[in-house]
């Protein structure tokens, strides 16, 4: 293949308008890998990008500017190593993440990638499947480390996950029960027997009860359901707990309804009614942002070797049904959506 192709979405629009565009492949730099790319997700920061969300503040990092490719995690084979990238080499099976920024996103057949976000792919797992982990898995890191959360300090302490039933409660519940914390998920009707299975050693049904019904013992809370709960989720925390932290924070939209100054001003003040909410109970709250983690990727590696996380995918498709795979996700659809750049599956 002399060419690399890039799936684009073309506007700030909905429904998303997407694109393929055949471009030169990419060579590698000092510390780069290239990837030919088997695999590559959808996650739901993708559905909303592709509408125009965070367009404002993620232009400074040259990530606004549409046409633009969404996308940040991806597995696949190692075509070309720049000097410095070893002991990586051409033929290694490998998954890890793009940054978001401006070289663009992971939704491409062939990739530059700085060598520090590369893992080796793990065996027994097909790339789709792969594929699903490092976005959602970084995030829930970043927010486990918010809230205080350790493998070493887990064990017996009381979690209250909300937003249970989505990829990052799936790996909250995961992780969590492995570190031997007792799990609370909040969750729909619909979605009791999936936190079940997945771990969680109680289910709060938000669909039938209140939140503010849950008793307030608890010494972390993780939210990624929805801001409007946060105050109430503070709440439920005991005094003197380890932490709260929130991935559904008001920051972007914020800024995308108020502009720069003003947004951050707004999204400043809230976050201080939070914190000072935090501070009563004697504890901290943090708004977790994405940003690629060697640590993460490192832990990511070590479960997946374990066999001891699992992310259903629910739909895999070539570039040419991309529409079908971001209606997906949209949708709330169960499992994750997946990209095949290549146009086959793979193994």
């Amino acid at each position: 293949m002399s060419t690399a192709t890039k799936l684009l979405c073309l506007r700030p629009a909905g429904p998303i308008q997407l694109e393929t565009r055949k471009i030169a492949i990419p060579r590698p730099g000092k510390g780069e890998v290239l990837v030919q790319v088997e695999a590559t997700s959808i996650n739901p920061i993708d559905v909303k990008r592709a509408k125009g969300y965070g367009r404002r503040l993620l232009s400074l990092r040259g990530a606004g500017k549409f046409p633009l490719v969404l996308g940040n995690d991806f597995a696949g084979e190692i075509v070309a190593v720049g000097a410095g990238a070893s002991p990586l080499r051409p033929g290694d099976r490998v998954m890890g993440l793009v940054p978001t920024g401006k070289k663009g996103g992971a939704h491409a057949t062939h990739l530059t990638v700085d060598a520090c976000l590369v893992r080796p792919a793990v065996g027994g797992f097909a790339s789709t499947t792969l594929a699903a982990f490092p976005y959602t898995f970084t995030t829930l890191w970043l927010a486990l480390r918010g809230a205080g959360i350790s493998e070493s300090n887990a064990k017996g302490r009381r979690v209250l996950v909300h937003g249970a039933s989505g990829g990052l409660g799936q790996l909250a519940l995961q992780v969590l029960g492995a570190w031997g914390a007792s799990v609370t998920a909040i969750c729909s009707t619909a979605n009791i027997d999936l936190c079940r299975n997945f771990g969680a050693t109680g289910v709060w049904d938000r669909t039938r009860s209140r939140l503010e019904e849950l008793p307030d013992y608890f010494d972390a809370c993780l939210n990624f359901g929805a801001w409007e709960d946060e105050a109430i989720l503070l709440g439920r925390l005991r005094q003197g707990a380890l932490g709260y932290a929130t991935t559904v924070h008001p920051l972007l939209g914020n800024i995308d309804l108020y502009g720069l100054l003003l947004g951050a001003w707004r999204s400043r003040q809230e976050w201080r009614r939070m914190q000072s909410l935090a501070d009563a109970k004697g504890t901290r709250c943090r708004w977790v942002v994405f940003q690629p983690d060697g640590e993460a990727l490192d832990t990511l590696h070590q479960l997946l070797t374990k066999g001891a996380l699992t992310l259903p995918v629910g739909v895999s498709v070539p570039f040419p049904d991309a529409g079908l795979a971001f209606e997906h996700a949209a949708g709330h659809g169960r499992g994750r959506a997946i990209l095949l750049p290549m146009g086959v599956r793979a193994n």
